[in-house]
């Protein structure tokens, strides 16, 4: 069982070995072994029913996998809570939006932040934080406003705000495209790289979005029906005929 990084000589800030957990007798993760290298974005990609959105589950904490280890800066997180994960400062983004309807976006923002607990802060230095996180995404003029109504990508965008607010250095997107149109995702790749650099963090993406994929990550892991298939640069990816033929040439 090996871990591949993008170079050896790369910090790994994430490691996945040997990921396997079962719902009844079906496998959903299936041995399943990748490394995250520090500072870089990792695409997660696969067809639906792969496993990709389960094992963000797992490293962040919702699941607890049948078998495997995940370090985190070489610290063994299994058994660490989705909360106790925040204050590792690993925050995520969710394929189903997961934010509070009937709150205002900046108090929505203002859970990222406080979920952080590095420090004590107060509620006007959590607001600030939060509005910081908005104005980073060209949201500040709609902090008040409730996220009930929204359209469905500036909710996205709030959500990435609340995963900013928590100062990641390991940031999981889960599908940040679906439900943008072209220029609205050419936008977000844009996005994506400025976070990587301003916020100092590494990116691990799941995504449908072949453009944005090949665009923005430096490496790319590929799952299909549970078990890791390929592993590679975009370019290896793209020409791995096994992937071509479970995934990307099916359209």
């Amino acid at each position: 069982m090996s871990v591949t990084a993008s170079a050896a000589t790369d910090t790994v800030i994430l490691a996945v070995r040997g990921l396997t957990i079962r719902f009844g007798g079906i496998a959903a993760l299936a041995d399943v072994s990748f490394a995250v290298a520090a500072g870089h974005i990792t695409g997660l990609i696969g067809p639906n029913g792969a496993g990709k959105t389960t094992c963000f589950n797992c490293i962040t904490g919702f699941y607890r996998p049948t078998s495997g280890t995940i370090t985190v800066d070489g610290s063994d997180v299994l058994c660490l809570t989705p909360h106790e994960m925040v204050r590792l400062r690993v925050a995520r983004t969710f394929q189903n939006l997961e934010l509070f309807s009937r709150m205002s976006v900046i108090d929505n923002v203002m859970v990222g932040a406080q979920a952080r607990r590095d420090r004590p802060r107060s509620e006007r230095l959590l607001r600030a934080e939060a509005l910081e996180a908005l104005d980073y995404l060209g949201l500040a003029s709609i902090a008040s406003a409730p996220v009930r109504g929204l359209p469905f990508g500036t909710r996205k965008s709030v959500e990435l705000a609340r995963a900013l607010a928590a100062r990641p250095g390991l940031l999981l997107l889960d599908e940040p495209a679906a439900g943008l149109g072209h220029e609205d995702v050419q936008q977000l790749a844009g996005v994506i790289r400025r976070i990587r650099k301003d916020f100092d963090t590494t990116i691990l993406m799941v995504e449908h979005h072949m453009q944005l994929v090949m665009g923005v990550c430096d490496r790319i892991v590929v799952l299909s029906a549970g078990r890791k298939l390929a592993e590679g640069s975009p370019q290896e990816v793209q020409q791995n005929p096994a992937v071509v033929e479970a995934y990307l040439g099916g359209g």
